[in-house]
């Protein structure tokens, strides 16, 4: 299992993985990208607020969601940091997901900025 702390700074997202996920037929990644690119951000509010809350439940939802949609679309060092986030949820352990919340942020804005460059003329 990737481990968000054997991250390389160089990887984010593999996109002949990606490509192989839909056999390389543009209009499933098309829309697979564009559903990614609608639904990450208010995911990833929703999972914001969660951790505000102190709704441990809720960070457990969010962050299982959040963590299948990344690895949908190959991301696959941020979707093993929701997988902490997720671990937390369901431990309920309230100590440390602000801390994780921001590092999982700072994760989560890769696929964001990647997006677009990386996939450009596939997604309108």
């Amino acid at each position: 299992m990737i481990q968000p702390d054997d991250r390389s700074p160089d990887l984010s997202l593999d996109l002949p993985d990606l490509r192989t996920r839909v056999d390389n037929d543009r209009e499933p990644l098309r829309e697979l990208l564009r559903i990614f690119k609608t639904e990450f951000p208010f995911l990833l509010k929703s999972l914001e607020e969660a951790v505000v809350r102190g709704d441990m439940k809720g960070v457990k939802v969010k962050a299982h969601t959040i963590k299948g949609m990344l690895a949908n679309v190959s991301f696959a060092w941020a979707a093993a940091s929701a997988a902490c986030l997720k671990h937390m949820g369901l431990q309920c352990v309230t100590q440390g997901p602000p801390k994780e919340l921001a590092g999982f942020e700072q994760e989560a804005s890769l696929p964001l900025a990647e997006h677009g460059p990386c996939c450009k003329g596939i997604v309108r």
